[in-house]
């Protein structure tokens, strides 16, 4: 029987295994992460404020893999061997036909000081983390920033700060709160969020300036300590600071020959394979993949590419060549807990469409669409 080992149970892990069942794949899946539960990282962004809690956003995925038949080893991945056929873990060797790596990414994190921040997509517990500051806090001066890999611009995922940013001056208007708190926005780019396109950005520091969100553009930042934001461009004060660095591999690539970007992610082609490695596969934050300058490090760039990986795969353990490519685009909802703001882009079109109530229900139902698999 063939078997097919996943590493990760983020979006393009779960992804892949969904596709290897759907597509007819009746083999032994193992899936190799450190536990057997998946965290909804979108909904991170609504922590702060009370619309989600830890437990609405971490699910336990047993019975998934019980319905889908699949075997979960409680282990982290620490190398490979065999040309990708044996993957090691901090438990037991595993063997394999079939390899797919979605195992994430890693925040760099190198800046002096950088211990005084709080990275919000780390998790539950950072989002918590935040939560719990802001309700200490009387008033004050937040920051909130992101910054990407220099070896790989691409490698970053700025995004959630959007969101944060605008969630929170919501929230401080709610709790009649605002006139006391200055928020403050800071990267090293002189426009943000360029990878959404430039009616996106055009719109985001619009709308930054009408609600008073401060900005501090084009500046890279040289140090935190746990008062202040320190830029080439200046330092301003800051009773809390909220950063987002770029991003890189994970430390297990480094005891492997897997093939690396200049920025340390594992490199694949246009088919997820990773070159050099038979029927091994690369999806989502992992990966350094071709294509434009603006594809995304988000959860649906994770799943394109996973369900590519998957249809390959499947078509390689089948002695055929894998001629799968996948769809390269963009899409979210800038949400700000009450509005959001739609942003699409493809290599044939950019939209952007103002912020509404609507697109706000709209990413709560896709909340709940979505995890509805795994519940």
């Amino acid at each position: 029987m063939q078997r097919v080992t996943i590493v990760g149970a983020g979006f393009g892990a779960l992804t892949s295994l969904n596709t290897l069942r759907d597509r007819g794949f009746q083999g032994e899946i193992t899936v190799v992460s450190p536990r057997p539960e998946f965290v909804y990282y979108p909904g991170l962004i609504w922590v702060p404020s009370g619309l989600r809690s830890g437990e609405d956003l971490r699910l336990d995925l047993r019975h998934f893999f019980q319905r889908t038949k699949a075997t979960h080893v409680a282990a982290s991945a620490t190398g490979l061997r065999d040309g990708g056929r044996t993957l090691l873990t901090d438990a037991d060797p595993i063997e394999n036909d079939g390899l797919i790596i979605a195992s994430g990414g890693r925040f760099i994190k190198k800046l002096p000081g950088i211990e005084h921040a709080i990275t919000p997509c780390e998790g539950v517990e950072a989002a918590q983390a935040i939560r719990d500051r802001i309700k200490t806090l009387d008033g004050g001066t937040v920051a909130m920033g992101f910054s990407g890999n220099p070896n790989e611009p691409a490698s970053m995922r700025g995004g959630p700060i959007f969101e944060f940013l605008f969630g929170l001056d919501q929230q401080l208007r709610r709790e009649g709160r605002r006139d006391r708190f200055r928020i403050i926005f800071f990267t090293p780019a002189p426009r943000p969020g360029n990878r959404l396109g430039p009616k996106a950005v055009d719109r985001l520091l619009a709308e930054m300036e009408r609600v008073g969100i401060e900005t501090h553009l084009g500046h890279k930042p040289k140090q935190f300590t746990a008062d202040k934001v320190v830029t080439e461009g200046g330092e301003f004060p800051a009773d809390l600071i909220i950063f987002m660095p770029g991003m890189t591999g994970n430390t297990w690539f480094d005891e492997t020959d897997l093939p690396r970007s200049p920025g340390g992610l594992v490199q694949s082609d246009e088919y997820c394979r990773v070159p050099g490695f038979e029927r091994t596969y690369v999806v989502g934050d992992s990966g350094s993949f071709p294509g434009p300058e603006w594809m995304p490090k988000q959860a649906h760039m994770a799943d394109l590419q996973a369900g590519a990986a998957a249809k390959n795969l499947i078509t390689e353990l089948a002695g055929a060549t894998p001629n799968e490519t996948f769809k390269v685009e963009l899409l979210c909802i800038v949400d700000a807990n009450n509005q959001g703001m739609l942003v699409a882009r493809t290599p044939k079109y950019n939209l952007v469409l103002p912020r509404t109530r609507v697109f706000h229900w709209l990413k709560r139902f896709f909340e709940w669409w979505y995890l509805r698999r795994y519940r």
